[in-house]
């Protein structure tokens, strides 16, 4: 592996910057079946808060009948979110946490968070997003997950902080196997060939689509240039469906040849680079708050 790709998922981004907390980080477990362990004890899912109140379980009867359903979009770093962590509970990442002490997120932070403790670490890590079929067999649930290098290994170790639902279908959490993950240029490839149904895919509970395809492509682009974008974020000139479903042929080409350069990131990492540096379609995004006309230039 090249020096330069290490020492470039050495770096923090804006979303997992450790700010005062490098210290607290590098004095966390090395291990990683405890460390995704803490993490886990410190949050929970909105899902499973959501559940929580279908099947009356004491998540529901502890949380905070008053307090935010999810922080997602709080907490959008890995310094906010030990803030609040903090701030709920002075232990930090511990175990035995309160429930009404643990923060609502989801996998994309649960995972910026993780990133940004093996970054304290000097570990070279990087964000990923794609697809989880080991959820739900009957389709491929959107998830995010971990990579980090292993000199030992000589390769990328996917690492999902999401334990609960991996231990529920008996995978190690700590060492996902490429094959049981689908990264999103993969997804989008696979269904742009027709070789998997579209339909299969599935953001949150219910979005579906190639459209939604073409966001997670982005979402997983940003992340391997150490920009762990949320969810909420869009590329400007995708922002809706109806911009999605209103591209021409060369621009979805163009998405097909991002996606072809993702399926060997560290192999294409200086053009990966040079695109996201220089094509302001894929760079520049729409946010809860920012739309196109704060977009001028492009």
């Amino acid at each position: 592996m090249k020096e330069e790709i290490l020492n470039f998922y050495k770096k923090t981004s804006i979303y997992t910057n450790y700010a005062n907390y490098k210290n607290y980080f590098r004095s966390l477990p090395d291990d990683l079946k405890e460390l995704t362990k803490l993490i886990n004890d410190s949050y929970i899912h909105r899902i499973v808060l959501l559940k929580s109140y279908i099947t009356h379980d004491r998540i529901s009867e502890e949380y905070p009948w008053y307090d935010y359903r999810c922080h997602d979009d709080i907490l959008l770093t890995a310094p906010a979110i030990m803030a609040e962590l903090f701030r709920l509970d002075e232990r930090g990442l511990t175990h035995g946490r309160e429930h009404k002490n643990k923060v609502i997120i989801t996998c994309r932070y649960a995972s910026v968070l993780l990133a940004s403790i093996l970054k304290a670490k000097g570990i070279p890590t990087r964000v990923r997003s794609g697809f989880a079929p080991y959820i739900n067999q009957n389709r491929y649930p959107d998830h995010w997950i971990c990579q980090y290098y292993s000199e030992r290994e000589d390769r990328w170790i996917n690492v999902d902080t999401d334990e609960i639902e991996i231990e529920r279908k008996h995978y190690n959490n700590i060492d996902v196997k490429d094959e049981y993950f689908c990264f999103a240029a993969e997804a989008w490839l696979n269904v742009r060939a027709g070789k998997v149904n579209v339909e299969k895919f599935v953001h949150g509970s219910s979005i579906k689509g190639l459209d939604m395809l073409a966001r997670t492509l982005f979402f997983d682009f940003h992340a391997l240039m150490n920009d762990e974008i949320s969810y909420l974020f869009f590329p400007t000139y995708l922002d809706t469906s109806k911009e999605f479903f209103e591209l021409g042929i060369e621009e979805l080409k163009e998405l097909d040849d991002l996606a072809l350069l993702m399926l060997e990131p560290d192999k294409n990492f200086d053009e990966l680079r040079y695109l996201f540096e220089n094509d302001k379609k894929f760079r520049v995004l729409n946010t809860p708050l920012l739309g196109d006309k704060d977009h001028l230039e492009i």
